[in-house]
């Protein structure tokens, strides 16, 4: 039994939070998660919350997944850790690796690779982007072209692609050779283009000029979240990544889909690339792969560059990457377990329903209330609503209103995500119409005591 008095007293004393100034933590203390069941948290003050976060995109199917749980348990009996670098390689990393092929068949995807989580797998991602084109002789394609707002994760590859200063700023100069182009987000774009298809138009002509610009021979990859997350959920119109993927081979570049949120049915499709009807050259996973009950990561490779690499004797074409924890015995054993569940349950189809619930229902709430300026969503569980202390002026909502209504919706039993002016719903896939319903209830809650103290 943990004490739960020693919690409170040393939280934020001994250890600096990710994503947050250590002393702005001290003053204001992260809520202690002690406890959690099916799609419910419970805090260290007995406070038991839906969790619309989903843990951080990645608790798919809840936290009372038996399973994963047995299936992590089994393995450590039997072999809790081997290492895969040369000359061995644990058998359930085997397993899962040929489950993965057949469930990403349909995307062109033909070869694994494992890595720890989803920021190794962005920097893997473009290590093997250069690699690639070294074997095939052009040494020149060794930049990068990602759109603002996007996020690939906190490693120095993943920080240089990022497309949002926040994690950005504090750590430049980052790598050389990265260059960003304005993000598909019709709410704010420097062309003030609201209609989404001319939008992804302009941006496409953007990525030709940028390609003309730097030469397309200097360019090794094109890379993309198919549904941009972090940056405050902002679908593409879905003309945009296959307008991309056009692009990318009429000039010999790379596209590489970041589907560390979007995969494994968050979408209410199985990938985000299947959603937009593209094959990618190498996508990225992590997160949901094993519901988040093991840290665990996958780059998959197309055909095209596993004959590159399989076909070459040069050394250009040896691996010479990897993690200890590549492939990592208990974490591949949860990742069967994972997929097994994720396609009984079949949770695009929840994930559809629901996201379009929540959708309807944000909607709502901004008919209710001038703080909401935008709601982004559409497509399965993944809604962004962007508030604004002006609406004619979109002036972006400042920090105590955000406070105000993350913290109000917490005490009417939902924990949200707040993300500058953004509030990201991403809840487990496995969640009910009635919890949906009660995230609504909720939020109108906070929305409505930030109204009253505005």
């Amino acid at each position: 039994m943990r004490d739960h008095n020693f919690l409170i007293e040393n939280n934020t004393k001994h250890l600096w939070q990710p994503m947050a100034h250590p002393a702005e933590a001290r003053a204001n203390p992260p809520k202690i998660i002690v406890g959690a069941e099916g799609v419910r948290i419970t805090d260290v003050h007995g406070q038991s919350v839906i969790d619309a976060v989903g843990g951080l995109w990645n608790a798919n199917l809840g936290y009372s997944c038996e399973p994963i749980k047995r299936a992590i348990a089994d393995q450590l009996q039997v072999l809790p850790y081997y290492s895969s670098f040369r000359g061995s390689m644990p058998g359930p990393a085997i397993e899962l690796a040929a489950k993965l092929r057949e469930w990403f068949e349909p995307d062109g995807l033909v070869r694994v690779f494992f890595t720890s989580g989803g920021s190794d797998s962005v920097d893997t991602s473009l290590k093997l982007a250069r690699q690639y084109h070294k074997i095939r002789g052009e040494h020149g394609r060794t930049k990068f072209i990602s759109f603002k707002k996007g996020y690939h994760g906190t490693h120095w590859g993943g920080a240089s692609v990022n497309g949002n200063k926040n994690f950005r700023h504090n750590y430049e100069p980052l790598l050389p050779g990265c260059i960003h182009i304005p993000a598909p987000y019709p709410y704010r774009n420097p062309f003030g283009e609201t209609d989404p298809a001319r939008l992804a138009d302009l941006i496409a002509a953007i990525l030709e000029d940028e390609i003309a610009f730097n030469g397309a021979d200097t360019i090794a990859a094109f890379i993309m979240e198919p549904i941009l997350g972090a940056g405050g959920v902002i679908p593409p119109h879905p003309s945009l990544m296959p307008k991309i993927r056009e692009i990318c081979d009429r000039n010999g570049i790379l596209l590489i889909a970041d589907e560390i949120i979007t995969a494994f049915g968050r979408t209410g499709a199985w990938t985000g690339s299947r959603l937009w009807g593209v094959q990618p050259d190498m996508a990225c996973f992590a997160k949901a792969i094993t519901n988040s009950y093991f840290p665990f990561g996958v780059v998959m490779i197309a055909e095209r560059m596993v004959d590159a690499f399989e076909s070459s004797d040069a050394r250009s074409a040896n691996i010479a990457t990897g993690y200890t924890y590549s492939g990592h015995p208990v974490g591949a054993a949860a990742g069967l377990a994972t997929l097994a569940e994720t396609r009984r349950l079949n949770v695009p189809v929840n994930a559809a329903a629901r996201g379009a619930q929540l959708f309807e229902g944000a909607k709502a709430l901004m008919a209710k209330h001038e703080l909401i300026g935008d709601v982004r969503g559409g497509h399965g569980l993944m809604i962004g609503i962007e508030c604004v202390s002006d609406r004619a002026t979109k002036t972006p909502a400042t920090g105590p209103a955000m406070g105000i209504v993350s913290e109000t919706t917490y005490q009417n039993g939902v924990m949200i995500r707040v993300s500058g002016p953004n509030i990201i719903l991403s809840p487990p896939l496995v969640i009910s119409g009635e919890d949906c319903t009660a995230i609504l209830d909720a939020l109108d809650a906070g929305f409505s005591a930030a109204a009253a103290l505005a």
